[in-house]
């Protein structure tokens, strides 16, 4: 058990952002999952756009890695890009 004032509000706060940090990472992992099984290339593009926003605010906060991030990005503009 934590000693100080100060490592006990530390790991209050960690216990926080790491709940904020899972909820924004599955919420993007289930946009991801979403536009990869799409198969309307208008409906996948409009997705494509908010769905990148997504991952650059993720990486910018670090919950992810910006260079997973624009894997990510990468792979789902190929995707969208090979629909008719």
């Amino acid at each position: 058990m934590a000693n100080h004032k100060s490592s006990v509000k530390r790991i209050r706060q960690t216990l926080t952002k790491r709940l904020r940090n899972k909820y924004y990472a599955k919420t993007a992992r289930n946009a991801v999952r979403d536009l990869r099984n799409s198969t309307d290339k208008t409906e996948a593009s409009e997705l494509y756009k908010k769905v990148s926003s997504m991952l650059d605010k993720l990486a910018k906060k670090n919950v992810i890695h910006k260079n997973k991030a624009s894997n990510l990005k990468s792979k789902l503009a190929f995707h969208v890009n090979k629909l008719n």
